[in-house]
């Protein structure tokens, strides 16, 4: 199993120092999940914290076995009790997990939990129903505040841009518009239509995009490989792009070679990052 680049008491550590001196920074924290953190409250994107999926799948024919080991538990996370805003981009695990998002609900009373309107009913049944008033129920298009953080919501393709019967989307990006810095993170999502001419509009800071590709084989929906995260950055005008959803599971990654390689290429500002590493902003 690969180390993580700092976990713990290491990560929390280095955590703790940026919100005592009201800086700002992120970490990827594995998988999609990211912790933003400036003025000495946080942001967290799609965290997954937990085995859950591994316990889930063992024994079966798509083992989830995990690559890299866990930045830090999802109640020692909570206890920095600083945590404003919680995304959740669509129902899978990886995404979804109770097994992160009930600690972290419960260790920062103030979060509030953003989730596609039309998840709500299994969100609210893998979560429980104590959590109604936690959430928000977002669809592409929509817009909210959360203390200083503009929350806006982007359609993704996971394969399809999916819809339910009142036409709202089932899988979602996000846009953190947060005191002039501005963050997007697709969720899962392949490249579709609609989705460079939505996020032209907004002056992109940091795009947080996946490169584990869509391999009909894995038998799971697919996502932007790392040459097609490097385009869609360029094409966005993103002034950074992070790549994302790669060494968590052995049968579900990728290389980051080809997204760097693409960035390069292209011209397109990128950083690598491990889990557990964080970077300034």
């Amino acid at each position: 199993m690969k180390s993580a680049f700092q976990k713990d008491e290491a990560f929390l550590a280095d955590v703790r120092r940026v919100i005592r001196s009201k800086g700002r920074a992120l970490w990827w924290l594995g998988q999609s999940g990211f912790l933003v953190v400036q003025n000495g409250r946080a942001l967290v994107f799609d965290p997954y914290l937990s085995d859950s999926l591994t316990h889930k799948y063992a024994n079966t024919d798509k083992p989830h076995t995990r690559l890299t080991e866990r930045v830090v538990a999802p109640a020692t996370l909570a206890e920095l009790s600083v945590i404003d805003l919680i995304t959740s981009s669509h129902n899978h695990t990886d995404h979804l997990d109770a097994e992160t998002l009930l600690p972290l609900l419960a260790g920062n009373p103030q979060a509030r939990l953003v989730i596609p309107a039309a998840n709500l009913d299994f969100v609210l049944e893998r979560l429980g129903p104590d959590t109604a008033s936690r959430l928000i129920e977002f669809d592409d298009g929509a817009m909210a505040q959360v203390g200083e953080i503009h929350i806006h919501g982007i359609a993704s393709a996971h394969p399809t841009v999916e819809r339910d019967a009142s036409g709202r989307c089932r899988f979602l990006g996000y846009i953190a518009d947060w005191n002039e810095l501005v963050l997007y993170h697709s969720g899962d999502t392949l490249w579709h239509q609609a989705l460079a001419p939505s996020l032209r509009r907004y002056e992109i800071d940091v795009a947080l995009l996946p490169i584990n590709g869509d391999r009909p084989e894995r038998r799971v929906a697919g996502n932007l490989d790392g040459r097609e995260a490097a385009q869609l950055a360029k094409a966005i005008g993103a002034r950074l792009v992070i790549p994302c959803h790669f060494d968590l599971f052995e049968f579900n990654t990728a290389s980051p070679d080809e997204f760097i390689v693409e960035c390069q290429r292209i011209g397109q500002p990128f950083r690598v990052l491990r889990n557990g590493e964080g970077l300034v902003l």
